[in-house]
């Protein structure tokens, strides 16, 4: 309760979730479109096309050949590990509500939160983009293999070798391969379902083919492509490259040849293999799980059809895969490998079977990761966090096709088709790719350790030890593959977190984080046992009770600096019986007072009751606040005095240098109240129940207008010259028989002035210690006294003396008797009084505040003394503590 101001009557805050009332954006199609994929066209047939992409026509014959049948099934085992984690969390997170557009992003988002999960959802959209840019490459280079003219200028081997080769005739393929792409993500989800069924049944066919040839092919001698471009042997220099490999059939020598590791440099982009960089492109092969996921949007019922479909198509593409290497390196030398990444092509037994299904599979893998990328852009544009940036890929067709997402997906895969090689891509996607697993991990594994009891997938087949497991995987081959890449990508994906937390919206998704907090919180405060608390480790812990907050915004804020990390809450009373109220009005203040604690940049609770007293409200909050070991053990209150309230968050004259206004208008409605409803006799019977409880009180005085920026820095001219001071008078200035400095109330004082001298802010403040001295006694002992004391305390303050005498002469001035006092006072007493006033005015004051008469006829007394011994003297903290605070022990 501060000074004499009104009860808060009205909203500090007036924001609401103004996404919930917003019109929908123009373009978009408000009647939702009815979802028409099934399982098997919407998720099966998507991520087997993923996946069979480059792998298994262009690249399986590399990986076998650089790093050997053993590595590679290794190296397909901890591929389908960490997928298969990441597999397990999708599928329980899938499970766990509705899904709707954006796939991955949308399940990490509505998780983990915007922050997270716009940082990841960013990252996916670059990998689906670089993903269909590194299958448009490996189209192209299947392209270019079978109908390009050889580059070094040597005779065509095939009557088809008819298109000019080059990096930029390459490239101009590239880009009529993307605008085909284009052209049918623009007609929509369903024309790209269809034609990717027509792909599935061309690719399955073609595979049906090459598993026969194996068996059906004679041994027969191949025709290697030209290498001239990374050939030492075309200058003259160094051993030379052979021009035929073998296909053998099925021979053991075959087998043991190609069962161990041979890395060496690959003859498309020059640059010597190892495991990590053979382990990137393979891995391309198994990033294809989220193709059923992305299309989230457009299923029939995603929950059903994304754990089926996908879980399916891993079962599958794995058991291809190893069937697939097996016979490889059983029937194929490891020249043909190395030297001839189409060579599945010239062992079949009709070559263009495997040209239609590289043909056929790569552009269907294009487009898929092509719809992908712009089904997530559209999802992050939808919700708005990065602002208007976005703001154009919300904009749909009639029939909900987000054809501007599509471009602008388009646009950048274009960009990275600049880059001119499957390899050269090939790293970063897979990293990409990874962190976004890893993320799904980490969703799966935040939703089960915060134990939310919404959280019931119907999916069960996970634990935390798989996503903690997934996770741990896709890190180390992260940094196994690149770790320069990986590094870059995590620190993109941490600024574009940060970006998201300070510029978007809040957000209505609910945010994993509070509840893993609140799983913490809550087991760390039943370890926090009050019956092992110790004096050494004592810390305020403060219930400041507020009438009016708008006019209380200097105490809110100084007293947050005197916390030192402890227990904060905002204590409030609002008058009124709930027996004759249609609800609680207390509701609807909470987040208002939430609303300014933010503003102030504080770090308090807020704790509301509803009383039919003042005091009685106070009792409750002294009883109910905190939990476990986070009590209230200090309680402030505004002192009692006449002083008006001062609208410290409307209007800028009077606003701190920690406050600004908060929109919505503001106005204090009615005048102050705080006076009819609580009188002198209840306020003192309030410190006295306080102290009954065996709570440290503090009264402060003169905080309406406090500004700590002033306070900190007062004008050179002042008496002090620019120094700032606090003043601790740690005696009962009502009873001068009393002179004692170790009492428990003096040591309290103590304690809290040099927590506030321990505040980044308020070291540069000096504290002035009074000693106020009885006359005869030796100043010197008892200042050396004091002295040993505060060294012993490890407290840095400066001593001076004061006679009772002058104390009780000022304490007479103020009851306007100072001319019959000022007879009888002593000369060398005037002298002292003069030099206290000379001496520069503190910042704020720490007084000793006497106990409460047990005769409660005395209570207007008592505060007529408190309301006299502080008067005029600005800044006051009156002090009384009842617990031990201070120990000289180690």
């Amino acid at each position: 309760m501060t000074e004499r101001t009104p009860l808060l009557h009205y909203r500090l805050s007036t924001s609401v979730n103004e996404s919930e009332l917003r019109p929908p954006p123009a373009g978009s199609n408000q009647q939702r479109q009815p979802k028409k994929l099934s399982i098997f066209f919407g998720v099966v047939i998507p991520t087997l096309l993923s996946m069979f992409s480059v792998v298994v026509f262009l690249r399986i014959g590399f990986v076998v050949g650089q790093s050997g049948l053993c590595q590679a099934i290794a190296m397909f085992v901890v591929a389908y590990f960490i997928i298969c984690m990441t597999v397990l969390s999708v599928c329980a997170i899938s499970t766990n509500g509705a899904l709707d557009a954006g796939g991955a992003y949308y399940m990490i988002s509505r998780a983990l939160g915007p922050e997270f999960g716009g940082s990841i959802g960013i990252m996916f959209f670059l990998a689906n983009v670089c993903g269909s840019a590194l299958y448009v490459l490996g189209l192209v280079e299947a392209i270019v293999d079978t109908f390009g003219v050889p580059e070094d200028g040597t005779v065509a081997t095939s009557p088809y070798q008819i298109l000019p080769s080059g990096y930029w005739w390459s490239l101009l393929y590239a880009t009529g391969v993307a605008l085909l792409c284009l052209l049918v993500c623009l007609v929509g989800a369903h024309i790209y379902a269809k034609a990717t069924f027509l792909i599935f049944l061309v690719v399955m066919f073609v595979l049906g083919t090459i598993f026969i040839s194996f068996f059906a092919v004679r041994p027969r001698t191949i025709l290697l492509p030209s290498s001239a471009a990374f050939n030492p042997s075309a200058n003259g220099t160094g051993p030379s490259f052979p021009t035929t490999a073998n296909f053998t059939g099925f021979k053991l020598d075959t087998l043991r040849g190609n069962l161990w590791a041979d890395y060496t440099v690959d003859y498309t982009t020059g640059t010597m293999m190892t495991f990590a960089t053979v382990f990137a492109v393979m891995f391309n092969g198994c990033t294809g799980i989220m193709a059923g996921s992305n299309m989230s949007g457009d299923l029939k019922n995603p929950s059903y059809a994304i754990p089926r479909g996908t879980i399916t198509a891993v079962i599958f593409t794995f058991i291809i895969y190893n069937l697939l290497m097996a016979l490889v390196a059983c029937s194929c030398d490891r020249v043909l490998l190395q030297r001839d990444y189409s060579f599945l092509r010239d062992i079949n037994i009709w070559n263009p079977f495997v040209t239609i299904g590289v043909y056929s599979s790569t552009l269907s893998a294009a487009m898929s990761n092509l719809i992908g990328a712009s089904r997530i852009l559209y999802a992050l544009a939808r919700d708005d966090l990065f602002g208007k940036v976005l703001s154009p890929a919300k904009k749909t067709s009639h029939s909900g096709n987000p054809w501007v997402s599509v471009l602008i997906s388009w646009f950048l895969v274009q960009l990275v088709l600049f880059s001119g090689k499957l390899n050269t891509i090939a790293s970063i996607v897979t990293i990409f790719f990874l962190l976004v697993y890893a993320a799904v991990d980490l969703a799966c594994l935040a939703l089960e350790w915060a134990s939310a009891p919404n959280f019931r997938p119907t999916f069960r087949y996970f634990t935390w030890h798989t996503c903690v497991l997934g996770i741990i995987g896709c890190a180390v081959m992260m940094f196994l593959i690149n770790a320069i890449y990986a590094s870059a990508s995590i620190a993109f994906m941490l600024l574009l977190l940060l970006l998201i937390h300070y510029l978007s919206p809040t957000s209505s998704w609910g945010y994993i984080s509070q509840a893993l907090i609140f799983h913490q919180v809550r087991k760390y405060l039943l370890m926090l046992d009050v019956r092992k608390d110790h004096v050494k480790f004592w810390r305020p812990q403060v219930l400041l009770m507020v009438s009016n907050p708008r006019s209380s915004i200097g105490l809110i804020t100084f007293i947050n600096d005197i916390k030192k990390s402890g227990l904060y809450v905002l204590g409030h009373v609002q008058l009124g019986d709930l027996n004759t109220l249609p609800s609680d009005p207390l509701q609807s203040q909470y987040d208002s007072w939430l609303s300014l604690v933010d503003q102030l940049n504080i770090k308090a609770f807020v704790n509301l009751t509803l009383a039919d007293s003042v005091r009685h409200g106070v009792q409750h909050l002294l009883f109910i606040s905190g939990l476990g070991g986070m009590r209230p053990n200090t309680l402030v209150l505004g002192f009692y005095d006449d002083c008006l309230p001062k609208d410290k968050l409307i209007d800028p004259s009077l606003s701190t240098s920690q406050s600004t206004d908060p929109p919505g208008p503001f106005q204090l409605e009615q005048p102050p109240l705080f006076h009819f409803v609580l009188g002198p006799q209840e306020y003192v019977a309030i410190i006295a129940d306080a102290m009954k409880m065996l709570k440290n009180v503090v009264l402060a005085r003169y905080f309406n207008n406090f500004d700590r920026a002033q306070a900190l820095s007062p004008p050179s001219s002042s008496p002090g010259k620019g120094a700032v001071y606090v003043d601790v008078w740690p005696v009962n200035l009502l009873r001068p028989d009393s002179c004692s400095y170790v009492d428990t109330c003096s040591l309290f004082l103590l304690q809290l002035a040099c927590i506030l001298n321990m505040v980044r802010a308020w070291r540069k403040a000096k504290l002035r210690l009074f000693l106020c001295v009885e006359g005869g006694r030796s100043v010197r002992g008892s200042e050396e006294k004091l002295g040993q004391l505060l060294k012993e305390l490890r407290i840095k303050a400066q001593i001076y003396t004061v006679p009772w005498d002058q104390q009780v002469a000022l304490h007479w001035q103020r009851q306007n008797d100072w001319g019959k006092k000022q007879r009888s006072q002593s000369p060398d007493t005037a002298t002292d009084e003069k030099k206290l006033r000379a001496r520069p005015p503190p910042a704020v004051r720490f007084l000793y505040l006497p106990r409460p008469p047990a005769d409660t006829r005395r209570y207007t007394a008592y505060l007529r003394q408190l309301e006299l011994l502080t008067q005029d003297l600005g800044p006051t903290l009156l002090i009384h503590g009842v617990t031990p605070v201070i120990t000289t022990d180690l």
